[in-house]
């Protein structure tokens, strides 16, 4: 395939700027469990189904190791780059169950609480001056208790698979920086850690959504949505 000039298709997605080689999905929301996944410019398919242990974070880890325990036995003395970009935190929010199930119970308490908690421990750790004041929850958030209680649960859940997500993201990040250190790079390897997603979706409503595409699906005056039946489908990996 040419672009528009002519010119061969050579460098998308591969980004062609300083970098040997690319492996990874391009477009936003990509699912974790089935990803669009392209090996420098060729389509790649994952080694696996979510069944057979399959998730891109694990993949995209193995392909990262392997790639920098190839560079440094063919040019040891060759300084590297690894631009490792997972898709954690980033909606979906596909993560193995039983991380998830690790936080069970550890926001029931709900975000008012959870946010003078988590205050608490900044300031034991040292992270803020210890006569920092609490800043006031934001009118357009409303209160935990305000929140039906029958969907306290619900919300509750989404913060867990939330923190099982990044759990588990740190848990491959380890894993690379492991590898690292079996070379006896790490103490030489500078580590830049960015964490640049745009925050919370408007797309997840203030209910929480188990689909973020859902906004832009067919649904009744009161809001309540319709779920696709592909969504159903993906909805039994959290």
């Amino acid at each position: 395939m040419a672009g528009q000039s002519g010119r061969p298709f050579d460098h998308w997605p591969h980004p062609g700027g300083g970098f040997e080689y690319f492996y990874g999905f391009i477009g936003g929301e990509t699912d974790q469990w089935y990803p669009a996944i392209y090996e420098n410019t060729t389509p790649a398919e994952p080694w696996g189904t979510p069944e057979e242990g399959y998730h891109f974070m694990g993949d995209m880890t193995d392909k990262a190791i392997a790639w920098t325990k190839q560079q440094h036995a063919l040019a040891p003395d060759k300084p590297f780059f690894t631009y490792f970009a997972p898709g954690a935190t980033h909606a979906p929010h596909h993560v193995p169950t039983e991380w998830a199930d690790k936080y069970a119970g550890a926001f029931d308490q709900g975000w008012d609480v959870l946010r003078e908690e988590t205050f608490a421990r900044q300031k034991a750790l040292g992270v803020i001056p210890q006569d920092a004041v609490l800043t006031e929850r934001s009118p357009g958030i409303p209160a935990w208790e305000e929140m039906p209680p029958g969907l306290r649960p619900v919300l509750a859940r989404e913060m867990e698979v939330y923190a099982g997500y990044l759990e588990y993201a740190d848990h491959h990040t380890g894993r690379l920086l492991d590898a690292l250190d079996d070379l006896g790079v790490l103490d030489d390897t500078l580590i830049y850690v960015i964490i640049g997603d745009n925050g919370a979706s408007a797309e997840g409503t203030m209910k929480g959504t188990t689909n973020e595409k859902l906004h832009a699906q067919p649904h009744d005056r009161h809001g309540d949505r319709r779920v696709p039946r592909r969504a159903q489908g993906r909805s039994r990996h959290p």
